[in-house]
């Protein structure tokens, strides 16, 4: 529909070139008779046909250029309320882009309190050696304790052994482990003992001939029967 409003209103300002351009072949019809040697009877037809063609294009002019200007004025309407609806919605969209800048930077902020609130685990170094590995203890309260170790061994038990973080008795299926850390679970006095977890999942094999696997971690926690 714009488009269709847009042509009309360009094709009315052609029609006024138009009437003007008819206006002034008149004239210059009227001055080039006026100079010929025509009789002067003809030179008055002539000037009267003029005044007559005149007064009919003046009139036409008069009319479009009434026109013209209602035109130049819708247009100018249109292109106000134009121009007044793209800075309202300017103005929507930076409302909108500070409100969610605000609400980033709080998220931002949050996570960040979150992110230093978070403890950070206290970790034992023990050891010497080229091979490294992973060892925590869960004791009957639930607290983990986190160790480093570094050893040249190569069976977890042997290095646990060596650092005196393990101690227990050797059985019919290997060693049964009664300390861990200094922490000692009796079975027979309330049914709790050491499990032995490999990667967080329950050893398939006795710390005594489990080997060292490098990124593997391993630990102890108290359970009960």
């Amino acid at each position: 529909m714009r488009i269709i409003k847009i042509y009309n209103d360009l094709s009315e300002i052609v029609e006024v070139y138009n009437d003007l351009l008819g206006f002034i072949a008149v004239l210059a019809e009227w001055f080039v008779y006026s100079l010929s040697l025509v009789p002067s009877r003809n030179i008055q037809a002539k000037q009267s046909l003029f005044i007559t063609a005149s007064a009919s294009s003046l009139g036409k002019l008069n009319l479009r250029r009434k026109k013209m200007r209602k035109t130049t004025m819708k247009m100018q309407n249109k292109k106000k309320s134009l121009s007044l609806f793209l800075c309202s919605v300017l103005i929507v969209a930076m409302a909108l882009f500070t409100t969610g800048c605000g609400d980033n930077a709080k998220t931002s902020t949050t996570s960040s309190q979150n992110t230093e609130a978070a403890p950070s685990k206290d970790v034992i170094v023990l050891g010497e050696g080229n091979t490294t590995f992973d060892f925590s203890v869960v004791d009957k309260e639930g607290t983990e304790t986190f160790f480093e170790i570094h050893t040249d061994k190569q069976i977890v038990g042997e290095a646990l052994q060596e650092l005196e973080l393990i101690a227990g008795e050797d059985g019919q299926y290997g060693l049964y482990v009664k300390t861990v850390n200094g922490i000692t679970a009796d079975y027979d006095k309330d049914g709790a003992y050491w499990a032995f977890y490999v990667n967080g999942e329950y050893a398939q094999s006795g710390v005594d001939t489990t080997k060292i696997t490098e990124g593997e971690s391993y630990s102890f926690k108290v359970e009960k029967s």
